[in-house]
């Protein structure tokens, strides 16, 4: 074993703040990295040094890995963390590390590439054991041999890429007269976000529940679970409520998946944190999805519940460390939610709302907590995704953290930019929710469009001062001078 000394976080925005907060904790120094765009972000503040690797666009900095190994080489880092998005699941990387000399935190290059093909992870599965929903990866791609797959399956069916993932190239058909055409959507959009359209077919699950799996690996070959997650409420493929313990799952059900995710870690020789991911159908069968090579956006719920610290704990193992425990070691206790607060607007179909953050003010108290990547004065770039913080609360069941969350974003506060703070209020207030009958379109069956409301007058006067008391700074770097109305007023007072 040998202990890390400099780690550099090959991210940005809020899960670069969030590893070099435990990489503080524990004495190992950390190198940030940035575009252009990022020059004044709060993760470049919260690192030992900063490093410049390109300009804004993130295919010529966060996604360069030449760039990404030259600054770890620069700084004297001995080991990378890749955090989640950009890199975090590319084999490239891993690779890349791998033959500098230096330590990925994270599973190796193969482990990335036989996850990432997602024909070739439901064949290592099925032959693990572990269920996958009907379907069909084949190597024959040809169109009258998906179609007649498409048949076999039965309608509806979902086309899905072989790689990538996000939503992109996904496709659910109803009827053979659609197919063809859903079918070359899907492989134009796949070949032009991940290189490749080769498809997968599976039966389409009607309302699923969205159900996943904590995994740790160390180098020694042991393997437990960290419980499971519900993640269920999305809108467009994309996570936005998260929540642990599942409502769903009884406690032989709960052991049945959580072995399965061991089960799929083991097959593939897995290493370090990573997430299996299920879906349940409406009889309460779970099956394999895909497997997230990396540490998942979701990750502070089981830390709430488990009273672990994940990013740590990968630290450790990339180390060469053990464990140190085993299954029968960890507990869980309470209950956590997490809501994902994005600079979007419900009102126009979730569009990103770039800008600067003109005020920025998050809850605190007991069984709160708030990870972010912005601060007031932030500016939203229209270059990366827009999500802004994470915010978490733990309870002694259920109802409490549900009501902790529902107080925690009411004293939330955005100026500046349009969040989904409100949207996620809905969603928590609404019966089905409340009721724990989730499932992924909820939102769309349940909530619909959101409508456009005028700000209250308080709140709007509030927008006013902070968009003025953000002008001379802005006036300071601009090189131009503005009037600041509360430093002209001279000794006029209230009264």
């Amino acid at each position: 074993m040998k202990p890390l000394t400099k780690v550099l976080i090959a991210n940005r925005g809020e899960i670069a703040v969030r590893v070099a907060r435990t990489c503080r904790a524990m004495g190992i120094a950390t190198v940030a990295v940035y575009s252009e765009a990022d020059r004044d972000a709060l993760h470049t503040r919260e690192a030992d040094q900063a490093v410049a690797i390109g300009p804004a666009e993130a295919a010529r900095s966060y996604l360069n890995v030449g760039a990404l190994i030259d600054a770890a080489r620069r700084t004297g880092a001995g080991a990378v963390h890749p955090g989640y998005g950009f890199l975090s699941e590319k084999a490239e990387l891993a690779a890349a590390v791998a033959d500098a000399g230096l330590v990925f935190v994270g599973p190796p290059a193969e482990v990335h590439e036989a996850m990432g093909d997602k024909k070739a992870a439901r064949q290592l599965m099925a032959a693990a054991g572990v269920p996958v929903v009907p379907g069909y990866d084949g190597d024959d791609q040809q169109e009258d041999r998906l179609l007649g797959e498409a048949e076999r399956i039965g309608w509806p069916v979902m086309i899905k890429p072989a790689r990538g993932g996000g939503g992109k190239g996904m496709r659910v058909v109803s009827s053979r007269d659609d197919f063809v055409a859903a079918l070359q959507a899907c492989r134009r959009e796949a070949r032009a976000a991940f290189d490749d359209e080769a498809m997968v077919l599976e039966r389409f699950l009607e309302r699923p529940r969205h159900v996943e799996v904590q995994v740790l690996a160390d180098q020694q070959g042991s393997v437990v679970h960290l419980f499971e997650r519900e993640c269920s409420i999305q809108r467009r493929h994309q996570k936005v409520v998260e929540e642990t313990p599942s409502p769903a799952l009884d406690q032989a059900r709960r052991q049945t998946l959580c072995e399965a995710g061991v089960a799929a870690a083991r097959a593939v020789s897995y290493r370090n944190a990573g997430t299996v991911e299920f879906l349940l159908d409406a009889e309460g069968r779970f099956y394999f999805l895909e497997m997230n090579t990396r540490l998942q956006v979701e990750h502070p719920v089981t830390e709430a519940t488990t009273g672990l610290d994940l990013v740590r704990l990968q630290l450790e193992v990339a180390s060469g460390a053990p464990l140190g425990f085993g299954q029968e070691q960890v507990r869980r206790l309470g209950h956590a939610l997490e809501c994902r607060i994005y600079a979007e607007d419900p009102t126009r179909d979730d569009a990103p709302s770039p800008g600067r953050i003109l005020l920025w003010v998050t809850p605190e108290g007991p069984g709160v907590r708030v990870d972010s990547g912005v601060t007031t004065g932030s500016e939203v770039s229209v270059h990366y995704d827009p999500m802004l913080a994470k915010l978490v609360t733990w309870g002694q069941d259920r109802g409490e953290s549900l009501d902790r969350m529902r107080s925690a974003l009411l004293r939330t506060v955005v100026l500046g930019v349009a969040t989904n703070v409100e949207r996620l209020g809905e969603i928590l207030a609404h019966p089905r929710f409340v009721e724990g009958a989730l499932h992924t379109g909820f939102i769309e069956e349940h909530l619909g469009p959101a409508e456009a409301a005028p700000p209250p007058p308080a709140l709007a006067v509030a927008a006013a001062v902070a968009a003025l008391r953000q002008r001379p700074a802005a006036a300071a770097s601009s090189g131009t001078t503005l009037p600041d109305p509360w430093e002209s007023i001279g000794p006029w007072r209230l009264s």
